[in-house]
């Protein structure tokens, strides 16, 4: 019995990493579309419902831990690195902060997000990673987005920290 509830619990383990990859995309329920948070920032149109107050956070009001942010990275790695000029499934992350979307060299992105004219800016990494389908409609990216304030503003300041 007991070796059976390890093999499940293996089992479940492996379905949350899928589901890191794009496995749970088709989760419409999730949280509203978010709005960007700087007036520089233009996103496309979306019928929104009224934004729950945690959706008017902003990465500015959070506490932030870069080292508990490279931790959270491991959800990202699976599709996206750090290092210049290598992409993946998803575009290098070298430099994310303050760059324009859709510019990485090499790198095939969706009309929407070559389109946006959104820069990556803090405040717009932390929104856009709690539902980026949502965030930017018609995206590529099939993660479902990180729900937890504290975590995305975490990764969101390892990101920062990587600056060069």
């Amino acid at each position: 019995m007991k070796r059976n509830f390890l093999m499940g619990a293996a089992a479940l383990a492996s379905l949350a990493t899928l589901s890191a990859c794009g496995g749970a995309a088709g989760d419409k329920a999730a949280a509203p579309a978010a709005e960007a948070t700087t007036a520089a920032v233009e996103t496309p149109a979306v019928e929104t419902p009224a934004a729950e107050p945690a959706a008017t956070m902003e990465f500015a009001s959070m506490t932030t831990d870069a080292a508990a942010g490279e931790k959270v990275f491991a959800l990202c790695r699976s599709c996206h690195v750090l290092d210049e000029g290598v992409n993946r499934v998803g575009p290098s992350l070298y430099n994310v902060v303050g760059r324009p979307s859709g510019s990485v060299a090499g790198y095939s992105y969706s009309d929407a997000n070559k389109a946006s004219g959104v820069t990556w800016t803090t405040d717009v990494l932390f929104t856009y990673l709690k539902d980026p389908k949502g965030f930017m409609p018609g995206t590529k990216m099939a993660f479902p987005g990180i729900k937890d304030d504290q975590d995305r503003a975490n990764l969101v300041a390892y990101l920062e920290s990587t600056k060069k």
